[in-house]
C-alpha cells in the first residue's frame, strides 16, 4: 500500500471524473490519499469527498496564495470544520515569495496565526514553502507549538532538510523527483533517512514521469514511490512501507 500524503481532489480538474480517478489510485495500490484545501470553500469540498470515499481525508487550512482575503469568520469556520472525524491535519500554510499573490507581510503575520490555531486544534501542519526558505525556517524554529507536520513538496538543500527533520518534521517528495534535471532533489533523497520521507503528487499539479505533461492524479504517486527505491537503493515495497507508516503515524490513520 500506497498513501497520497498530498493531493487536491476538490479541485475542479477532478470534477469531471472524480470517482474514476479515486479507482485508478486503488487499483494501482493507493489505499489513501490525503485532499488538502486551500480556501475555505475547497475546504468544505475537501470534507464532502471524505464523505464520499472511505480512503480519503482531508486537511484544512488557507494556503499562503489566499491568505488575503482572510476575514473575522474565517478562523472560526475552521475550527468548526476540525471537528470533522476525517480531518487530519491543519495546512496547507506557509509562504510563497515565488507569485506573491498575496502581500509578503499577510503572508508571515497570517502563517503565525495558522501555526498557533494548528496548535489550539492539536493537529499537525503541512507547510508550503516556496522562494522563502529563510522566513519559513525562522518561523518554525520561533514556533512554540508541537512541530508535529510536514514540509510539503520540498524544495530546500540537503541541510535545510536537516533542519527541518531535527525540529520533528517530515519531507514530502513529490513527483518531481523524477525529472530528469532534478538531480538536487535525488541527491537529498538519497542522503535523508527512510524514516523521515512521505511521497505526495500534489495533484493536479506535479505530473511525474512517464505522464509529465498530463494532468496530475493520485494512482502516480506510485512512480515517485518507485524513483525514491531506485535512488536509495531498496525494493519498492520497503520505500511503499515505510512511507505508508510514516504518514498513518503522523496524520493517525488507522
Amino acid at each position: 500500500m500506497v498513501i497520497d500524503s498530498h493531493a487536491h481532489l476538490e479541485m475542479a480538474p477532478f470534477d469531471r471524473d472524480r470517482d474514476q480517478v479515486v479507482k485508478r489510485a486503488k487499483d494501482a495500490g493507493v489505499e489513501v490519499i490525503v485532499t488538502v484545501g486551500t480556501t475555505v470553500v475547497d475546504c468544505r469540498k475537501a470534507l464532502e469527498i471524505t464523505r464520499r470515499y472511505p480512503g480519503v481525508y482531508a486537511v484544512i487550512g488557507i494556503h499562503p496564495h489566499e491568505v488575503k482575503d482572510i476575514k473575522g469568520e474565517t478562523y472560526d469556520t475552521l475550527k468548526e470544520m476540525a471537528k470533522h472525524e476525517k480531518v487530519v491535519a491543519y495546512g496547507e500554510i506557509g509562504l510563497d515569495f515565488f507569485r506573491n499573490l498575496s502581500p509578503r507581510g499577510t503572508q508571515i503575520h497570517r502563517f503565525g496565526e495558522q501555526l498557533e490555531l494548528a496548535s489550539e486544534l492539536g493537529l499537525p501542519v503541512v507547510i508550503h514553502d516556496r522562494d522563502a526558505h529563510r522566513e519559513t525556517m525562522n518561523l518554525l524554529k520561533g514556533w512554540n507549538g508541537s512541530r508535529r507536520g510536514i514540509i510539503h513538496c520540498f524544495s530546500g538543500d540537503y541541510p535545510m532538510a536537516r533542519q527541518c527533520i531535527d525540529l520533528g518534521f517530515c519531507i514530502s517528495i513529490p513527483g518531481t523527483v523524477t525529472f530528469e534535471k532534478n538531480e538536487n532533489l535525488r541527491s537529498i533523497v538519497r542522503e535523508l533517512p527512510l524514516e523521515s520521507l512521505l511521497v505526495e503528487t500534489d495533484c493536479p499539479y506535479l505530473t511525474p514521469n512517464p505522464f509529465r505533461g498530463k494532468r496530475n492524479e493520485p494512482a502516480y504517486v506510485i512512480h515517485t514511490t518507485r524513483k525514491i527505491a531506485e535512488i536509495k537503493g531498496k525494493t519498492f515495497e520497503e520505500v511503499a512501507a515505510v512511507t505508508t507508516g510514516n504518514a498513518k503515524a503522523l496524520f493517525n490513520i488507522p
